[in-house]
């Protein structure tokens, strides 16, 4: 399902025009996310690729993310993503409370391609039975995304924002509902 994500009404975004991010849940525990930014991309800060491998902080730099959580629940998991092929996961119990590393979670397959007035980054991540995000139930996902320019200026972008700064954790955020993975 592609959906657009809106800008932050405290943000300026002088380099990208849209960011778009699709997903699917696939019946063998698998997610695939697909962000695709269209503008300058000559102006965006975007380091060359590395090896796939796990690091934290992602955010302070360009970042696509993805929040779920089980229809019914508090806990909620954050995976983050850079256009350098660095990721990471983490669980929460609560609203930015109870934060420690998904050690659970494998290594996606990340893909980067980027021209002069578009960057896409697409993954393929196993989740498996996570406690937090049994199969067999809804999530709810907020898609956003943390875009660096080259002048050091950043913008925040997500499906749904609430009122003040920037916050990807708030439940406004979880803007949709992934209905619960079939089984064949």
């Amino acid at each position: 399902m592609r959906q657009k994500l809106e800008l932050h009404p405290n943000s300026t975004a002088a380099a990208v025009a849209h960011i778009e991010a699709e997903f699917t849940r696939l019946p063998s525990s698998i997610l695939t996310l697909r962000y695709l930014v269209t503008g300058s991309i000559d102006e965006l800060a975007l380091p060359p690729p590395l090896a796939i491998q796990r690091a934290d902080e992602l955010w302070r730099h360009t970042c696509l993310e993805v929040f779920l959580r089980a229809h019914s629940g508090d806990a909620y998991m954050e995976f983050n993503f850079a256009p350098s092929r660095q990721w990471a996961s983490y669980h929460f119990d609560g609203y930015r409370s109870g934060m420690r590393n998904a050690k659970e979670v494998g290594p996606p397959e990340i893909g980067v391609n980027a021209t002069a007035t578009t960057f896409e980054l697409s993954v393929s991540l196993t989740l498996g039975d996570l406690p937090d995000l049994p199969g067999d139930v809804p999530w709810e996902i907020g898609l956003s995304a943390v875009i660096e320019q080259k002048d050091g200026s950043k913008s925040y972008w997500a499906l749904s924002h609430p009122s003040g700064k920037p916050d990807f954790h708030h439940s406004d955020c979880f803007a949709l509902q992934i209905p619960a993975a079939l089984r064949p």
